[in-house]
């Protein structure tokens, strides 16, 4: 039986033309030569896998070469070309630095480096791994690297550049190779598969392509090893059996049935995914990487972004028609924050299948948006400003039904205005469309799966969906309300804010008596501007706004009236005497004690 030689070595490119993906090194790398502008040292650094031994090699070759061809590359015929093929050539030398990394190795190469070269006309020396080496290592031959013979010339190699030294990099010319596109990498193993007589199956070598995430090497090596799997026959299914990849067809059957809102179909799709071996978190990225895929495949421009084979693209192209942008950004979103939160929980699995289920509600969350927005009927806010104490004494209103069956209420009756009175807040009544009777009779289909959620008009975001929302009042709701525009003189407002202020006074709100008669206010048509002093009394300054605006319009009767802070810098330090001024001073130091007098109910006496 022959000995076997690996795809990697037997294919390895012995030309700049035959090097796969690196087309901005290997032109850059002919030029120099065919002007003979060689540098006195190089250093090619990418990835594992890429070609950078291999470009060192050819270049190497091709110095030494002695009838180069018009196209730039070595002929492979001449003695040079010969000797280095059979590995007995004397004027290229390759060194580990994994290895060979300390002081004595480096001063030993120093020492071959002043012999001139027996055949050719350089003297090459091809470091692989320079990273390796120690410092001191570097520092013994950097005299060397930027000050070779006329006849030596070095290749370093290595997939770590920020390990090497400054004054390293200085001294080279430096070549970054970029990672193998995943298209020139399947062409390349369609090419190798039709010289070996091995059938293949384009979607299976996008698939190896994809796994080896730039790297010729390991996809040359998962070549080698799926063509002993299948017999010399590489199909998609005998590729994602053998590099357990969870298959395309997974992600859009689950898709479908989210697009479907079929909650309990998905669950299932997810369970025998973890029963075929794969990780939870491998699943929820997947589905990530999938959902991404259809995006761009919504646009004719992006759809060179998608690195799969025509095969797969035609699915998504038709599985993205058939989704709105909405739905698949709201789904990306779930599935990005569950699996940010995937690994800190207890129960990883719950964690996928509250993702699933809330993917599969976005449908019906976005249909009651739409459909919010041209229904009023459907939800409908009466907001009426009553006096405090006739609110129970109101007569119902009534409420009719359109043809709809749909509940529609009636117009609230006209109350007088009692400027006097405070205002209660405005009640908010909602209306929930009524069942059709259709959907009660004895004929009527029970619907499958997990339904449909109920969802308000507004669409929460789904992460937080299930947690309680605050009711805020609004503060132009809670401001008494009127048609008087009353001329305010200043004096009149000086006596209704000061006679306010006095009634503070009886009452435990002690602080905002304390601002409203620190500084006199400012009356600058019907706004009013009240200084402060620090952060804290502005915000007790908001809190007590309302009050203070619902005092002032009904006395001056003028609705119109409005309430601004202007914090002020002190330049004045003014030593506190009242009880108040001490407290203010204590609370302007620690904000905190504002929070405990108002946690145990306290007062200044």
């Amino acid at each position: 039986m022959d000995n076997f030689i690996v795809s990697a070595r037997k294919y390895r490119p012995v030309t700049f033309d035959s090097v796969v993906g690196q087309g901005h090194i290997t032109g850059t790398l002919k030029n120099a030569i065919h002007n003979s502008q060689l540098a006195q040292a190089f250093l090619f650094c990418g990835p594992r896998g890429v070609g950078k031994t291999t470009c060192a090699r050819i270049l190497a070759k091709t110095i030494n070469c002695e009838n180069i061809t018009e196209s730039v590359e070595a002929c492979g015929t001449c003695d040079s070309c010969k000797s280095f093929q059979n590995g007995n050539s004397f004027s290229i030398h390759e060194l580990d630095a994994a290895s060979n990394n300390s002081v004595d190795d480096i001063r030993s190469l120093i020492e071959q480096v002043r012999i001139p070269p027996q055949a050719g006309k350089y003297k090459i020396y091809i470091i692989d791994e320079v990273h390796m080496l120690s410092q001191a290592a570097f520092n013994a031959f950097l005299k060397t690297l930027e000050e070779p013979p006329s006849y030596a010339i070095f290749i370093l190699a290595t997939t770590e550049k920020h390990k090497i030294l400054p004054t390293i990099l200085s001294r080279c010319q430096i070549f970054d190779f970029n990672r193998i596109k995943v298209e020139d990498m399947a062409t390349h193993l369609a090419s190798i598969a039709q010289r070996e007589s091995i059938t293949f199956e384009s979607d299976g070598l996008h698939i190896i392509a994809q796994k080896a995430d730039g790297g010729l090497r390991d996809a040359l090596s998962m070549f080698d090893q799926i063509a002993s799997f299948s017999n010399k026959n590489i199909s998609y299914q005998a590729v994602i059996d053998n590099l357990n990849i969870l298959d395309y067809d997974y992600y859009f059957q689950l898709v479908d049935r989210i697009a479907g809102e079929d909650a309990a179909q998905a669950l299932l799709i997810f369970d025998k995914v973890l029963n075929s071996g794969f990780d939870g978190g491998h699943f929820i990225s997947g589905l990530a990487t999938h959902i991404r895929n259809l995006l761009v495949s919504k646009e004719p421009a992006t759809l060179k972004l998608l690195d799969v084979s025509d095969t797969i693209k035609r699915k998504y192209l038709e599985q993205s028609q058939a989704l709105s942008a909405g739905l698949l950004l709201s789904a990306l979103n779930i599935a990005n924050q569950c699996e940010i939160n995937y690994k800190n929980s207890k129960n990883q699995r719950l964690q996928v299948e509250l993702a699933l289920l809330k993917m599969c509600h976005l449908s019906a969350a976005i249909l009651l948006s739409k459909q919010g927005s041209f229904m009023p009927s459907a939800s409908t806010e009466v907001k009426k400003k009553l006096p405090e104490q006739s609110v129970a004494n109101q007569p119902k209103a009534s409420a009719s039904a359109d043809s709809n069956g749909m509940a529609i209420p009636a117009q609230p009756p006209v109350v007088a205005r009692q400027p006097e009175q405070k205002a209660v807040p405005p009640v908010q009544v909602r209306v929930e469309p009524t069942t059709k009777p259709a959907e009660i009779g004895a004929n009527a289909t029970p619907k499958k799966g997990w339904g449909k959620v109920s969802s308000s008009i507004d669409i929460p975001n789904l992460n937080t969906i299930f947690e309680e929302k605050p009711v805020e009042e609004s503060e132009e709701n809670a401001l008494v309300q009127g048609n008087a525009y009353q001329e305010i003189t200043l004096n009149v407002f000086l006596s209704k804010w000061n006679a306010f202020a006095e009634d503070l006074k009886k009452t435990t709100r002690v602080t905002l008596y304390t601002i409203m008669t620190a500084n006199t206010p400012r009356l600058n048509g019907t706004l009013i501007e009240v200084d402060v002093e620090n952060a804290v009394q502005m915000e007790d300054l908001k809190v007590g706004k309302i009050d203070i605006l619902n005092y002032l319009r009904v006395q001056l009767n003028n609705f119109a009236l409005d309430l601004q802070g202007v914090q002020v810098e002190m330049t004045k330090v003014r030593k506190p005497y009242t009880a108040q001024e001490k407290y203010q001073a204590m609370v302007s130091k620690n904000p905190a004690l504002e929070t405990l007098r108002k946690a145990f109910n306290l007062g200044l006496s």
